[in-house]
């Protein structure tokens, strides 16, 4: 059963989500399911996207959700654990991950502030392991004054994410952006609509190389040295 099937068939908790998250969550939670992973969603809501993630990732998973309302402590039962504070307090957060241990995975369905979003983003992301996922949903709020939003606003947290997709290729930025903890240690990032997914990992070494049968090879190396190739410097045609 997917999770989207799932979901039709819930009859517990209230589960509040935009139906085009569904194949996102999927796209790149699935590598957990059946895993020994430690989940920890922001913001509680009506609870009913707790068990939602319990069904989903199986009996080994461990959730764990974040809430500033105490009421959300009812929403606590096997394979599922409470935590109360605000996910901008970074010496709340710090309990947390001393009690939980090191996320596999964050959703933020917070607040959706941005200030928020940014500082939760900042202390997470940097300690989740090497494959780790995160995501923030809901970023249409990056639009929208109560939120600390605005369009091209430069603390919103889609301007944030224009800024790391540089980051990520800073490698290819012939010095001009030096490489930063981010670039070394995240894969991808996957914009949708109000959603962005962060990948973690690492590479092995960039680089382009060929493969092919050795008389094409060599040829091609010859015809490279003339400038003629394949693979020949691109030489920028001067302006009149």
């Amino acid at each position: 059963m997917t999770l989207w099937s799932n979901v039709l068939n819930h009859d517990r908790r209230l589960i509040h989500k935009w139906k085009h998250y569904f194949p996102i969550y999927e796209r790149h939670f699935k590598e957990y399911v059946y895993k020994s992973v430690t989940f920890i969603e922001i913001g509680c809501g009506p609870g009913g996207s707790l068990q939602m993630w319990k069904q989903y990732f199986g009996p080994h998973a461990r959730i764990i959700g974040v809430d500033i309302n105490p009421g959300c402590r009812r929403f606590a039962e096997d394979q599922i654990e409470i935590h109360i504070g605000a996910q901008q307090d970074t010496a709340f957060l710090q309990r947390l991950v001393e009690a939980v241990g090191t996320p596999d995975i964050v959703v933020d369905d917070g607040s959706h502030v941005m200030s928020d979003i940014v500082a939760t983003f900042n202390f997470f992301y940097p300690k989740m392991p090497k494959n780790g996922v995160y995501l923030v949903e809901d970023l249409h709020t990056a639009y929208w004054e109560e939120y600390e939003g605005g369009l091209r606003k430069p603390t919103t947290f889609i301007e944030t994410c224009k800024g790391l997709i540089d980051e990520l290729n800073a490698d290819h930025s012939r010095g001009a952006l030096p490489s930063t903890e981010f670039t070394k240690s995240t894969v991808g990032m996957h914009f949708y609509d109000s959603v962005v997914v962060f990948e973690r990992g690492a590479y092995t070494g960039k680089c382009a190389p060929m493969w092919g049968g050795r008389l094409e090879l060599i040829a091609e190396r010859a015809k490279a040295k003339l400038g003629r190739g394949y693979c020949s410097p691109v030489v920028p045609t001067p302006k009149s």
